[in-house]
Order: C-alpha cells, then structure tokens, then sequence
C-alpha cells in the first residue's frame, strides 16, 4: 500500500508525463491548444524536479505487484490506517555491517530517508541530513536506504562522503524493510518509526524547504508517542 502523501501538490509527482506528450502531439488539437498542453506539461516536469522523483525500480522484492504502476491516484491515508511497521528484518549497510531491527529497538525514535542516486532533490537534501544527524541526541538515529545501491554503490559513497553524511546507510534488506521499499512509490521519501519499529506520523514525500523543521517535527510526533522529551532545531 503506498505511503500517504502529506502535501497534496506531491500528487503531480505521479503524473504520467509520456501520456500527456502523446496526447499533446495529436494533430486533432488546434494550435492554441497546443500551447495550453505545452504549458501544462512544462509545469508538470519542473514539479517532478523540484519536489520528487518517481521510484524508478526497488531493489527488492514486494509481496504484492504493483497493478496501478503510472497511477496519478494517490492514498490519503494516514499511516496508522496502513498499518505499516518495519517489523523483523535483516539489512546489510554500505559498509558490510548487519542492521536489524534490534538496532532500531535502541533508539526512541529513527529517522528513516529513502534515496537514490538517479534522484536530484534526494542528493540535494542530504547535507541537510547530514548536518542534522551530527546535531540528534543519542537516543535519536537517522538511517538512509539507497534504493539503487546494489549496482550504483560506488556513486552511492561518493555522493554520501560529498555530503558529509557519516551515519549508516542500507543498500538492501528482507522482512519488514523490503515490504515497506515495495510501498514507496517516490524518492525521496522519509519515515519515523518508534522503538518497537511502528511507522509514527505520515511519510514526508519530495523535498523540503525546509528539512530540518519538518523531520525534527517527525521526530518528535514518535518521541511524543512514547512519552520522551522533545527535541529542538539545533540541538545535540
């Protein structure tokens, strides 16, 4: 099921862009018409880039197929009504090391980002991610996922190290993880889970004007949850 989408001027992310220039080229449509399409589908592409790209493929596997791939019909619902949890799983990080969610069960809350390479707003942000992680009290984390990472690694490292980011990075996984890549349908997009693995909050789709006042929001909305302290903008 995919991830709600809480801003609803995302949903242009997933136009289908090649239906509207077949439609455009149509001879039928006189030439003012023309333009207006033309128009249309310049202002549909800039959204693309500046808010989001379309997940080009997961690198593992979903247990369902996706039927509606190109759909512009997005879910609002919110994540408790998914149901979604990261649950048991097993992932292997970029630098060889082993995740599980034994290592999300030490924090109060993880900050999850889901990336990829071929994704300009995803590598734009992660400074931003970068300069946040080094600033969360330990009881916070913040974990990426490159989607593409199983044959884009060497681009995936030199993309992280120009950021700065230090923190861990996965490039694959089984179990919960896989299930909740199968239900991403756009990068960059960012989830909280608690303790016990539980999605808290919506997912947060495309980029952010501003990053680190709308996933320290995230952040605190599961610390809420289980009754810790908030954190503030800037503080380590």
């Amino acid at each position: 099921m995919p991830f709600p989408i809480k801003n609803e001027k995302l949903a242009l992310c997933g136009c289908d862009v090649e239906r509207m220039g077949r439609i455009m080229k149509k001879k039928r449509f006189v030439k003012s018409r023309r333009s207006k399409l033309l128009f249309v589908g310049v202002v549909f592409a800039c959204t693309i880039f500046t808010a989001g790209c379309g997940k080009e493929k997961a690198p593992a596997e979903s247990t369902e197929e996706r039927t509606t791939q190109g759909s512009t019909e997005i879910s609002t619902e919110t994540s408790e009504e998914t149901g979604l949890e990261i649950g048991t799983f097993e992932a292997k990080a970029l630098d060889g090391q082993t995740f599980t969610e034994e290592d999300i069960a030490k924090k109060d809350a993880t900050l999850i980002n889901f990336w990829a390479t071929y994704c300009g707003p995803c590598i734009e942000e992660l400074p931003d991610i970068a300069k946040l992680e080094k600033e969360l009290p330990d009881n916070v984390q913040i974990v990426t996922v490159c989607l593409d990472a199983g044959t884009e690694a060497d681009s995936a490292e030199e993309i992280l190290k120009e950021a700065g980011f230090e923190g861990v990075t996965l490039v694959s996984g089984d179990g919960g993880l896989a299930e909740i890549i199968g239900s991403i349908m756009y990068t960059p997009t960012t989830i909280v889970v608690d303790s016990e693995g539980k999605l808290v909050g919506d997912a947060i789709i495309g980029g952010q004007k501003n990053l680190e006042e709308a996933f320290t929001a995230a952040i605190n909305e599961a610390l809420k949850s289980e009754g810790k302290t908030e954190i503030k903008h800037g503080e380590e």
